[in-house]
């Protein structure tokens, strides 16, 4: 439950890291959100689609389908958490998407589209290191390769770690600092190499109460990701250092990745 006893909110522990307290404020404006950002994500997706149709695993609360199917392509959504994609519906356009609940490591669509006739899945945000262990990563690129048609393309978003702003014997990596009158908000990476698992802490202070959160995440690098697609049927075809398709180089801080069922 939230801390503020009138407005009270209770969380389905099945949501997981995205229960109501957390998809209440996912859409707020600006960040991943601001037009700047959402834009050319969808105009790269909107290309690569070839007509569609499309599955987005771990979809949200359709910060990226919904303007997605806007452009007229079918896009269909996996999603853990009921408490985000209940968000989908009502946003207009939303009404089309069709969303399966369930965790993108292993759950099927059902739907109108059956697994193995999408032309392209996608997983943004970061959110393939959501997943905790090598293993549940590539199930996830096992589970994008039996959604794809042959030829059908399966993208990934996410950063690069962000190792080499470590000086030796030290483990964290601020990457925010928002002071605020009476407050303001802190966030910061702490890695494990020895194990490639880190955590995104974030620390918010206002004048009446403060909040820590720490956030679980695995870090992967582009090869290993490259040899999980291998074991998925999939080759890589695109590596980008964001969706504008500039080039990946050694100082990329993210890379936009597409791999093509055999």
């Amino acid at each position: 439950m939230s801390d503020d006893a009138s407005n009270t909110t209770i969380d389905d522990p099945s949501d997981g890291g995205f229960p109501e307290s957390v998809a209440a404020g996912y859409d707020g404006e600006g960040g991943a959100n601001a037009p700047e950002a959402v834009n050319p994500a969808v105009d790269l997706l909107a290309d690569l689609a070839d007509g569609g149709p499309v599955l987005e695993l771990a979809i949200g609360t359709g910060r990226i389908s919904v303007p997605l199917a806007a452009r007229g392509v079918s896009v269909s959504g996996i999603e853990l958490s009921k408490a985000m994609a209940a968000r989908i519906g009502g946003k207009p356009g939303g009404e089309s998407i069709d969303v399966t609940i369930g965790d993108m490591t292993s759950t099927r669509f059902d739907g109108a589209v059956a697994p193995g006739e999408f032309s392209l899945v996608y997983l943004v945000f970061n959110t393939i290191s959501n997943v905790t262990t090598q293993d549940g990563q590539v199930d996830v690129f096992r589970n994008a390769a039996a959604h794809l048609r042959p030829g059908g393309l399966f993208l990934i978003e996410v950063g690069i770690p962000d190792l080499r702003r470590m000086p030796p014997g030290q483990d964290t990596v601020p990457f925010t600092m928002a002071p605020d009158e009476g407050g303001g908000y802190l966030g910061f990476d702490r890695y494990d190499v020895a194990t490639q698992l880190f955590t995104s802490n974030h620390v918010t202070v206002t004048p009446d109460r403060g909040e820590f959160r720490v956030v679980p995440f695995r870090y992967a690098w582009p090869a290993e990701m490259d040899l999980m697609a291998r074991i998925a049927g999939m080759r890589l075809k695109h590596r980008w250092a964001d969706w504008d398709r500039s080039r990946f180089e050694h100082e990329s801080t993210k890379q936009v990745s597409v791999w093509e069922k055999a």
